[in-house]
């Protein structure tokens, strides 16, 4: 048995490890073709993968939750500063990151009028900070009743402005508005932004219950009520999809209510398995993820850039290394899998190197 004297934050290390392990399989398969569960649902429906993005805004909920009494010690001008600091910091690295690596393959700047606005740790960057506030200012009473308010509004506001279509929905209707065509993402065919702005609305919710969840498992609450809470979310969801269909790159309110589900079942298993139990195999793999985990998921998407400019036998590099390591011997889907395997490897070789050095670049 665990001594009980022991702070529950490992288990929330491991969770924040493991969210960043996935993310870098699924974000980097070898191959045009993966396993069904490594892929996005294409529209209404939910996957493993869909999972992973809402898991990390779950983290940021634990973070702030294991800051608030740093943040309970200074006034409301630290505050401030310190939380749209770092917020805004998030935001200006996802931005860089898709505007990298900032020339042409011809030489030349590379135009910030066709550079994508929102993305992944843009809304990070923005959920963390008006999450921040809510808590601050309204605690966790108030953090229940805006999640409750957002969840519903944004539902009204998916049926009265637009439709559930990916030309139609309301999310496209305000970033053609607001951000224009050339800045939202197009790899569904179409300038539809799956990080947009209207849809970061109900993402705060997933930052709040991950705040909660925290604030539970500090306060050493039954883990079992933890996990029954995270059924009943589930079972919300999955009652609340006939009417508005779960769907990730709407990020609609049932979408909201059934990843919050599954982080707090998964959070309270590793909180009764670390925690409580006193379990430690294996968990220092994910452990070294966790301690840098903005340094290493921009080191990974960076790579990735550079090995898709990267020539090499009139190919690029990223398609050389899967063909010749991978392809050359195993079926596309295994070697598609098996790619993204050793690529989640090399950043987890890099991360280790840097907590044997003791180096963690935070924000």
């Amino acid at each position: 048995m665990a001594n009980p004297a022991i702070s529950r934050h490992l288990a929330l290390d491991v969770f924040r490890g493991l969210t960043l392990a996935l993310m870098i399989i699924v974000n980097t398969p070898g191959g045009e073709v993966s396993y069904a569960p490594l892929e996005h649902a294409a529209w209404h429906g939910f996957t493993l993968t869909d999972l992973v993005f809402p898991s990390f805004l779950f983290v940021v909920g634990a973070a702030i939750a294991l800051s608030s009494q740093k943040f309970a010690r200074h006034g409301e001008a630290y505050f401030l500063k310190r939380v749209c600091k770092r917020g805004a910091l998030i935001f200006l690295c996802g931005y860089l990151l898709y505007w990298f690596p900032f020339f042409t393959p011809e030489g030349t700047l590379a135009p910030l009028a066709n550079t994508r606005i929102m993305g992944v740790l843009q809304r990070i960057g923005l959920c963390y900070v008006l999450a921040s506030l809510v808590v601050r200012y309204s605690g966790w009473r108030g953090a229940a009743a805006f999640s409750v308010a957002a969840l519903l509004a944004y539902w009204v506001i998916l049926v009265w402005f637009g439709d559930l279509t990916l030309g139609g929905n309301a999310v496209r209707v305000l970033d053609l508005q607001v951000l224009g065509a050339p800045h939202m993402y197009a790899g569904d065919g179409i300038a539809f932004d799956p990080e947009g702005i209207l849809s970061t609305l109900p993402s705060i919710v997933n930052v709040l219950a991950g705040y909660g969840a925290a604030l539970w498992v500090q306060q050493r609450r039954p883990v079992a009520a933890l996990a029954a809470a995270g059924a009943a979310c589930l079972l919300l969801a999955y009652g609340w999809d006939t009417l508005l269909p779960i769907n990730k790159k709407l990020w609609t309110s049932s979408f909201v209510v059934l990843t919050v589900g599954w982080d707090l079942i998964i959070l309270a298993v590793l909180v009764a398995i670390i925690d409580i139990r006193g379990m430690r195999t294996g968990t220092y793999f994910f452990e070294v993820f966790g301690k840098n985990t903005l340094f290493i998921y921009l080191l990974a998407d960076i790579l990735v850039v550079l090995m898709a400019r990267l020539q090499v036998g009139g190919e690029t590099l990223y398609r050389w290394l899967y063909r010749s390591l991978f392809l050359s011997w195993s079926s596309p889907y295994n070697a598609s899998l098996m790619f993204a395997l050793a690529y989640m490897l090399a950043c987890w070789l890099v991360a280790f190197l840097m907590d044997r050095r003791a180096i963690y670049i935070r924000l």
